[in-house]
């Protein structure tokens, strides 16, 4: 099993689009569109647990999320299939991707989700939160980790 970093055109990317589509993650859908229609910047990444084709999960790296806030760049859409779990792929996932945060100069990642005491335990602490755009009744948190750049 291997993290690999993805941008469009790439051998993995409709594989990945797959996944998520496919995935048990509604959110997933919402990737594979924004993959499918391009909608990445030149310097935005999906990292993807792959072992040879097939993919196990994915997170992605790029400036915007869900939310309409000043933070930037976000590492969003973390997923690892059912079988994976367990095994710390979502923490390998986010690592990655703030590592090469970090190469292109970004002091910090943001991560924008509704899952709290989930990434608290991979040293990301919450700064803020905004009502959900999907449903207003539901809260998003925001989280905040160093990626290290600039030190």
């Amino acid at each position: 099993m291997e993290i690999v970093s993805l941008r469009p055109g790439d051998a993995l990317w409709e594989a990945v689009a797959a996944c998520a589509e496919d995935c048990s993650w509604r959110a997933g859908k919402g990737l594979a569109q924004q993959m499918r229609e391009g909608r990445f910047q030149d310097w935005e990444r999906v990292f993807a647990l792959a072992e040879g084709t097939a993919i196990a999960g994915y997170c992605a790296l790029v400036e915007v999320d869900c939310l309409d806030v000043p933070y930037r760049p976000f590492i969003g859409y973390v997923f690892v299939g059912e079988p994976y779990r367990g095994q710390r792929w979502s923490e390998k996932l986010i690592r990655a991707a703030m590592a090469y945060a970090g190469e292109l100069g970004w002091p910090r990642v943001y991560i924008c989700t509704d899952h709290v005491g989930l990434y608290e335990k991979y040293g990301f602490r919450k700064i803020d939160e905004a009502p959900a755009p999907w449903d207003p009744a539901k809260t998003e948190t925001i989280f905040v980790q160093e990626t290290g750049a600039g030190n």
